[in-house]
């Protein structure tokens, strides 16, 4: 089972299991009272240890970080093509594909899903915990926990200087001005089951965009500083230059087949060992396609 291990230092000498885990390690109260329960959920100089265990300078704190029961549903696996860009015992970071779902979906069960394409890397347990979902027609970087605890830590990274994530989008006509942000609320859209729209009542929202190549469609750098469902697609509809081919906010278009957005690059403090990870996806072949042939200047990628 995955585990953190950490030497006590002078400075730490003192401290209480209890508020070393809670302080220093993040784990919640609920995670904390699961450790004591396992026979080796907190070890101290290879013996069990309790919570109200003083620890000292020089000790050895090993904690268990996986989890302690699989998926309540079990995944079904599929051979589906899922490259991965980076791994250790904690995280993974996948190149999700266009057209590949984050979890298998009720109506279409059999379509390839990020879930189903690890369960038949890994195997039917393999534990996955997907950090920040992309929409079934977004493609690029994708991070996954591979434990309950790891997920916990890097959702509540999201969206701060310690995860940051930049997509690269097409976009018919261009941005004015060419670069700026977009602080637009959004909420469901009343007239749709799946739509979402700007709405004063919404959940703040915020994008950095900046313009690349410019003209009757545009390549553009996006940022996003929150995590709304569909934010980016929403928020470049609401400046009048919706996705190319993105059906639900504009049109389609035989230039591609699905919403022209990738996330390109992933800037990432890991949350066990404090390495700052760069990660990027390679650019897909139906937005290259479009770059080269709508003669889109792609050397500020």
């Amino acid at each position: 089972m995955e585990s953190i291990t950490r030497i006590i230092t002078p400075e730490e000498d003192g401290l209480t299991v209890r508020r070393y885990l809670r302080g220093r390690l993040h784990f919640s109260a609920r995670a904390v009272s699961r450790l004591t329960r396992s026979e080796t959920g907190i070890m101290v100089n290879g013996e069990r240890a309790f919570t109200i265990r003083v620890l000292r300078a020089g000790d050895c704190l090993r904690v268990e970080t996986g989890d302690q029961r699989g998926p309540k549903k079990p995944l079904i696996p599929g051979d589906w093509p899922l490259p991965v860009l980076w791994e250790d015992e904690h995280l993974l970071i996948l190149d999700k594909p266009a057209g590949m779902t984050s979890h298998a979906s009720n109506f279409d069960p059999d379509a390839p899903n990020v879930g189903g394409a690890l369960a038949y890397q890994r195997g039917g347990g393999f534990v996955f915990h997907p950090v920040n979902r992309l929409d079934r027609g977004t493609s690029g970087v994708m991070v996954v926990a591979k434990s309950g605890y790891i997920h916990d830590r890097l959702r509540h990274m999201l969206h701060s200087r310690a995860f940051r994530r930049e997509y690269l989008a097409i976009c018919t006509g261009t941005p004015n001005p060419p670069r700026g942000v977009i602080d637009a609320p959004i909420g469901r859209d009343e007239r749709s089951v799946v739509a979402r729209m700007v709405r004063p009542d919404g959940a703040q929202a915020v994008t950095l965009y900046e313009t690349l190549s410019a003209g009757a469609l545009s390549l553009v750098r996006l940022r996003p500083q929150t995590g709304r469902t569909h934010q980016l697609r929403v928020h470049m509809a609401h400046i009048g230059c919706t996705l190319l081919g993105d059906w639900l906010y504009g049109a389609e278009t035989p230039l591609i087949a699905r919403p022209a957005l990738h996330s390109l690059r992933l800037d990432l403090l890991h949350p066990v060992t404090g390495e700052r990870l760069q990660i990027a996806a390679p650019l897909p072949d139906d937005m290259r396609r479009v770059i080269e042939t709508e003669g889109m200047d792609g050397h500020a990628l």
